[in-house]
């Protein structure tokens, strides 16, 4: 592994896993989703796009993508408090939502925007994740969940760390 960022300390979850996890993910999906007219995806900025991307391309069920941003208060620190930065573009009333996030650490984020949509009606609301960390204390349910991972620092397929490593094909931890 001597190709290997020096930020990096390993790679906790390859290219092969994550596919084979995505296209695993995208069938289940498809047969839950298999009776509706089409599902209303949201992919949380800026995270999930990669993971969105190759989720949506294996669904065998008529979709719609589209897009928030969150952010916390503060650069430096975690308030908690969470604001929506990018709305959606359409009411999501009477559709069938589907919530595709990277990462759910603490799962502050992903408890708001469930609440906020909640709030919305749609005719149903499902959470979809790539990882969770063990320390995730969300009463959210996650329907759909990659891996679930340790509580360290992850980079690559769409996570990063200060802008660095959010292009990586693999998941990889982060030296401390």
């Amino acid at each position: 592994m001597s190709n290997l960022h020096p930020d990096l300390a390993r790679i906790m979850i390859t290219v092969e896993e994550i596919q084979e996890r995505v296209g695993e993910l995208a069938d289940q999906i498809s047969e839950d989703y298999s009776g509706v007219e089409r599902i209303y995806i949201i992919g949380v900025l800026k995270g999930a796009f990669i993971f969105l991307a190759d989720l949506t391309r294996q669904l065998r069920v008529p979709h719609v993508v589209d897009f928030m941003a969150l952010s916390s208060y503060g650069r430096t620190t975690v308030s908690g408090a969470v604001r929506i930065v990018m709305d959606l573009r359409e009411p999501i009333e009477g559709q069938h939502v589907l919530i595709v996030e990277d990462i759910v650490d603490s799962g502050q984020t992903l408890s708001y925007l469930h609440n906020i949509l909640r709030g919305r009606s749609p005719a149903s609301l499902k959470t979809c994740a790539l990882l969770q960390k063990e320390r995730n204390k969300s009463d959210v349910p996650i329907d759909y969940l990659g891996f679930r991972i340790p509580d360290v620092w992850v980079v690559g397929y769409g996570l990063d760390f200060a802008d660095k490593h959010r292009t990586l094909p693999y998941i990889a931890e982060m030296k401390k």
